[in-house]
């Protein structure tokens, strides 16, 4: 273990007054096949969290019932007490908090290993949020990102505490976080926390493969102006929508070409997307206005500083003018971790995994990488069914997924 990524190093934070406690109602009203005998909970634990909505309150109106993670959180606060598990809640915001189930080594912690799925998903119609088992699948909005990976990682938990032969010197804590879908406030708030820890497993649906990079977001906004005149006489004024359709057919073809010279030997090259463009007022109006926001892939080594001049270069050669502004308030880095790091390693060799792979995708494992823990993502399911009108995640996945990280954690000192 580094000593930059000791947990004697960084002492544990005291939970809020109250934020620590176990619902006592909900607790004694759990479905009682989730504590049973049965060796293997996951695949019911899933659809128990299917059918509790935690959809990101950023895609609802205010107040909507099936908003926030608290629910959920709530509900799997109760099933790991009862298992044995500490359990505490850190707030984010109110009535939002990330949830941190710990399970103490048997001996002094020498070394912290995070799984780190995230609670939130995107909103979906009523029936997503009814579980089916159909044809060794189990659909529901949530399944695979990532009520799957949650269920896979806290069951392993569960069961590694019922067996009691936990590591003699590791602490493994489950870190269920919040607003991956939107903000990353969860991850953002724990990064920043102190919380220090020697390899974090970020779940997310990765086919059950080792993730060690993954592309950065960037959004940008840029903004053309004009001249605003009479539909009737448009030679008088001068129109910011025509100005900006140039800059998007030359960002779109010419600038698209240009950055894919660029290649990651894991994730390939950079990308650019124009996901959205808003102009004028209405048609008899020359528009004096107009804006589009860029979505703008990155690869490790690329920063937003460096994007950003590049743009703006990029558009001074082509005789273009566009004002370039903030699309998000917050940095989307890239995600490279080295696979030759001993905990990475190791946990390439549980999955049976000889090569780690990359994503396009961005999640929660830059945030916590930036804030100091090696991060890796990896999860059952494949993120080709998330967000989609039928998400769905296998059952052989999930047990799979179960096997691979209880391989794992039987490796731990």
């Amino acid at each position: 273990m580094s000593d930059s990524h000791s947990p004697e190093s960084s002492p544990r934070s005291e939970p809020t007054k109250g934020e620590s406690k176990v619902d006592k109602t909900l607790s004694e009203t759990l479905p009682s096949v989730l504590l049973s005998g049965d060796t293997d909970i996951t695949e019911k634990l899933l659809s128990e969290l299917i059918a509790l909505p935690s959809v990101n309150p950023a895609f609802l109106p205010a107040a909507d019932p099936k908003g926030g993670e608290k629910r959920m959180a709530d509900f799997l606060a109760a099933t790991a007490a009862q298992a044995g598990l500490e359990v505490e809640f850190r707030p984010v915001f109110s009535g939002r908090s990330n949830l941190l189930v710990r399970l103490s080594p048997g001996g002094k912690t020498k070394r912290r290993i995070l799984l780190a799925p995230h609670l939130d998903t995107v909103d979906g119609h009523d029936g997503q949020f009814i579980p089916l088992k159909k044809n060794g699948k189990i659909f529901g909005r949530g399944a695979c990102d990532t009520k799957g990976s949650v269920a896979v990682m806290l069951s392993a938990l569960i069961d590694l505490a019922r067996r009691g032969n936990r590591p003699a010197e590791t602490e493994i804590v489950f870190a269920g976080l919040i607003d991956e879908e939107n903000a990353q406030s969860g991850s953002r708030a724990l990064a920043k926390s102190g919380l220090k820890a020697d390899l974090a497993i970020v779940g997310e649906p990765t086919c059950l493969k080792v993730v060690t990079a993954h592309k950065g977001s960037l959004w940008l906004k840029l903004e053309t102006r004009g001249k605003s005149a009479h539909g009737s006489v448009p030679e008088l004024g001068k129109n910011a929508v025509h100005a900006m359709a140039r800059v998007v057919e030359a960002l779109e073809t010419d600038y698209a070409e240009e950055i894919q010279r660029r290649r990651h030997p894991l994730l390939g090259f950079p990308t650019v997307s124009v996901g959205s463009i808003a102009g004028g007022t209405q048609a008899n109006i020359v528009p004096d206005r107009c804006s589009i926001m860029v979505d703008r892939r990155t690869l490790p080594g690329e920063t937003e500083a460096s994007v950003r001049r590049e743009i703006q270069s990029f558009l001074r050669r082509k005789g273009l003018r566009a004002e370039l502004l903030n699309g998000k308030t917050e940095s989307c880095l890239p995600l490279e971790t080295d696979p030759c790091l001993p905990l990475v390693a190791q946990l390439l060799r549980s999955v049976g995994q000889r090569k780690p792979v990359g994503v396009r995708y961005f999640c929660d494992a830059s945030v916590l990488a930036q804030g100091g823990i090696p991060s890796v993502a990896f999860g059952p399911g494949d993120i080709a069914q998330a967000h989609t009108a039928e998400e769905w995640i296998s059952i052989e996945s999930l047990k799979r997924a179960r096997g691979m990280l209880t391989r794992f954690f039987e490796t731990l000192p």
